[in-house]
């Protein structure tokens, strides 16, 4: 969801980090001949990264088994939506927690202040989607609810953190889902699905804006400069200034040469301190076409919009740059895309569990276990399968 646009696509989003939670560490070391077509091989730093600057673009180290999951399933999903029986929406339906929902949220570090003021700043969501956050605060003690990584069993939907790198969410019920993501961060209950990096120590000045996006995406939105109605895919520099000379900082940052010629999108994102490869790039900054996407305008003032350093934009003042003073609250074309994913009105919710059961019948379908055993291929997609139909079946009764 792109302000009033349903997209075709969930998984995990990433956040530009601010540099504010701290400085980094000496640790990584980057290979700079490697080829960034390619998995460029570097000492990833860790978290907080030492001799940051303000200027400096941060985007998260998520581990690429979380990203690697995320693609294998939504590819499978793709596949369903050309089977016809209403599944056009299928990414969008299995993403979205149900209309009405209370959605449960637990925190792993911080303290009571911390938690409330996060909480207060979500309200903004609350106040317009039919949802409920439940923060679980105790009448009592006013603490607020957590969650441990020795969890079994689900402490909440939504498991908040603070200690690792960066500002990052997975993508609506993906919080929920088992097979994404292996190690620290994922679907399972002792998994983290959303991270304030460096908050418990000092939050960045617009850091409400970064609570409210990345609830947002924990609510099924995405990035809006991925919106394939905007001009970011066409108005930004990918690629390096004609003649530019590789040139680096004693940090491993990629910087202008000496004749003034600047680093692309590419060269810059592989050096300190986010060390990502093409792939990795492409996947979180370029767009796709959606042609079963119900797409709302692009809008400078969303809070889902990222906000990159001018060397990203081919020209300063193109359609692209986020309008001055936005980012901070919800923008109307943001409140739009909550009514529209989370309705209201009887109509509405009637159509979303209709699709439900649509997109549950190809789910059980799809998890037959005729299907079990053929080959590694098909074993993963019996699971996928499986994991969408236990979801369905939530959000139409039938669990």
């Amino acid at each position: 969801m792109r302000g009033g646009e349903i997209t075709q696509r969930s998984g995990v989003a990433r956040e530009r980090g601010s540099g504010a939670g701290g400085t980094a560490n000496a640790g990584g070391g980057v290979h700079c001949n490697s080829p960034i077509d390619k998995s460029t091989e570097v000492d990833m730093p860790s978290y907080p990264l030492q001799g940051l600057r303000s200027d400096d673009v941060v985007l998260d180290l998520l581990p690429d088994d979380v990203e690697a999951s995320v693609r294998q399933r939504d590819k499978w999903l793709k596949s369903l939506q050309g089977g016809g029986a209403g599944l056009e929406f299928i990414v969008t339906d299995v993403s979205r927690w149900t209309p009405g929902q209370k959605i449960r949220v637990a925190f792993l570090g911080g303290d009571t202040a911390l938690h409330k003021d996060i909480a207060d700043a979500t309200k903004e969501i609350t106040d317009v989607a039919n949802v409920l956050l439940d923060f679980g605060v105790d009448p009592a003690t006013g603490q607020y609810r957590t969650w441990s990584e020795t969890d079994t069993d689900y402490a909440a939907e939504i498991r908040v953190s603070f200690d690792k790198p960066g500002f990052f969410s997975l993508v609506g019920s993906d919080s929920t889902n088992p097979e994404i993501g292996a190690g620290k961060i994922g679907g399972r209950p002792n998994q983290c699905s959303l991270n304030l990096g460096g908050f418990t120590t000092q939050r960045p000045p617009n850091w409400r804006g970064v609570v409210r996006h990345e609830f947002l995406h924990a609510m099924g939105f995405q990035h809006e400069h991925q919106n394939m109605r905007g001009p970011c895919e066409a108005g930004m520099r990918w690629d390096d200034d004609p003649g530019y000379v590789k040139t680096q900082d004693p940090r491993g940052t990629f910087i202008a040469d000496a004749n003034g010629r600047r680093p692309g999108i590419y060269t810059y994102l592989s050096g300190f301190p986010n060390f990502w490869n093409k792939q990795k790039i492409d996947f979180n900054l370029r767009t796709e076409e959606f042609p079963n996407a119900v797409a709302g305008p692009f809008e400078k003032e969303s809070v889902m919009l990222y906000r990159f350093d001018a060397l990203f934009y081919k020209d300063p003042n193109n359609g692209c740059v986020p309008a001055a003073g936005g980012g901070i609250s919800l923008s109307e074309g943001d409140r739009r895309g909550l009514r529209l994913l989370y309705p209201h009105t009887a109509q509405e919710l009637a159509q979303i569990e209709a699709r439900a059961r649509n997109a549950l019948n190809a789910a059980e379908a799809a998890a037959s276990p005729a299907l079990e055993g053929l080959e590694e291929g098909e074993e993963m997609a019996t699971k996928y399968a499986r994991q969408m139909a236990s979801n369905l079946r939530t959000k139409v009764g039938r669990a």
